[in-house]
């Protein structure tokens, strides 16, 4: 259900659905939770490109899928749990080039990314409360703390309000936007940016901001600095002071 290729340091995930819009279903999120895996522990790798196709990144979860599961069974069994597990333990960097509709659980594994971009013709929304259901693979969280509080309430309660891609940027949701035909394009071109940087510095780095969203300001502080003092203990800490103190561009070995 997925596509997987390489460029360079980067690795490219196609999430490949094309009758079902790309809908995310257990088996779907079993083979990206693998990819990622493998792309995390392959030191020739540097960053992630997470995409879909054109017309849609993910319409949506597979409701054929889950309609019929019971509340005990969904509880015992962690429903949903593996659709973020590895997403969230992944230590390199994963871009999201989102074209097309970012539906309820498209939209949430959008935001499980850390960079977004979305081509022109890119619509976000969690449109789950007109099934019945809340959105449960992290909306009502990282929503609001993407675009605020008021308007993540309009959009999951009335379930009909969707970010078009420069609303979506407007509000800090995506990064950029780019046309549909070029957006794959431009997001491998960022992550090969990332991806020639020092590998360790990159960890850390993601590892901090990530930490803002769980720690107070003093505590988040700390945590900054104490991996800011560690990348001193790097050899690309040394390249990369030495490279600029001596004018040429720096030769970093991830170590």
């Amino acid at each position: 259900m997925i596509k997987t290729e390489t460029q360079g340091r980067v690795a490219i995930i196609t999430l490949n659905r094309p009758k079902a819009l790309n809908a995310l279903c257990s088996e779907l999120f079993h083979e990206i939770n693998d990819a990622l895996a493998r792309f995390d522990n392959d030191s020739g790798i540097g960053a992630i490109v997470l995409t879909g196709s054109e017309r849609a990144f993910a319409a949506g979860a597979d409701i054929k899928e889950m309609k019929d599961t019971e509340f005990i069974d969904n509880y015992k069994s962690n429903f949903l749990g593996h659709w973020v597990e590895q997403i969230n333990k992944l230590r390199k960097p994963l871009l999201a080039a989102v074209n097309g509709y970012a539906l309820g659980g498209g939209c949430e594994l959008a935001m499980m990314c850390d960079i977004i971009y979305a081509g022109e013709k890119a619509v976000f929304g969690q449109p789950e409360i007109n099934l019945g259901t809340i959105p449960g693979a992290g909306g009502t969280q990282r929503l609001t703390r993407a675009v605020g509080k008021s308007k993540a309430m309009e959009m999951i309660l009335a379930g009909s309000v969707n970010l078009d891609a420069q609303e979506a940027k407007t509000l800090g949701l995506v990064s950029a936007v780019f046309p549909p035909e070029t957006l794959l394009q431009e997001t491998i071109k960022t992550a090969t940016k990332i991806a020639s940087k020092g590998a360790v510095s990159v960890q850390m780095a993601k590892e901090a901001v990530n930490q803002a969203y769980e720690l107070n300001l003093s505590s988040g502080l700390h945590f900054e600095r104490r991996l800011f003092q560690a990348t001193f203990a790097t050899k690309d800490q040394k390249e990369g002071m030495g490279a600029f103190a001596e004018k040429r561009k720096p030769n970093f070995t991830h170590e």
